[in-house]
């Protein structure tokens, strides 16, 4: 079925919008790491090398306001903070395995040549 031709404006471009919200230096490693399972603030920060305390912060801010993580306490004492992601959120794991595959096929690397924590199996 051949694709219909549709003009955006800086606006209104939904790739322009997306890149927006996932976009930024750490935000994409975030999405990565959060995919799988919830992870505490200093999980991410051991995983995501060279973000600073503050970085980390903002960033995560702005994707919770964007409504793409949620930030949950369990209440207790020890103050038990989780990053995960949201409903919403969740519909951007097709996003980012294409964009993971796509990056492995153009630098000929095997989709799974790095575990999660950023180290090679």
């Amino acid at each position: 079925m051949p694709r219909t031709h549709i003009e955006y404006t800086a606006g209104d471009c939904p790739i322009a919008g997306t890149v927006a919200i996932i976009g930024g230096r750490h935000k994409a490693s975030i999405l990565l790491h959060l995919r799988d399972h919830p992870r505490r603030f200093n999980e991410l920060k051991r995983l995501i090398p060279g973000i600073s305390q503050r970085m980390l912060t903002l960033q995560l801010r702005g994707l919770e306001s964007d409504g793409v993580i949620c930030r949950t306490s369990d209440g207790a004492p020890s103050g038990v903070v989780l990053y995960a992601f949201t409903p919403h959120g969740c519909t951007l794991g097709p996003i980012l395995e294409a964009m993971t595959e796509w990056w492995a096929q153009r630098h000929q690397l095997p989709s799974t040549s790095v575990k999660d924590d950023g180290t090679e199996p």
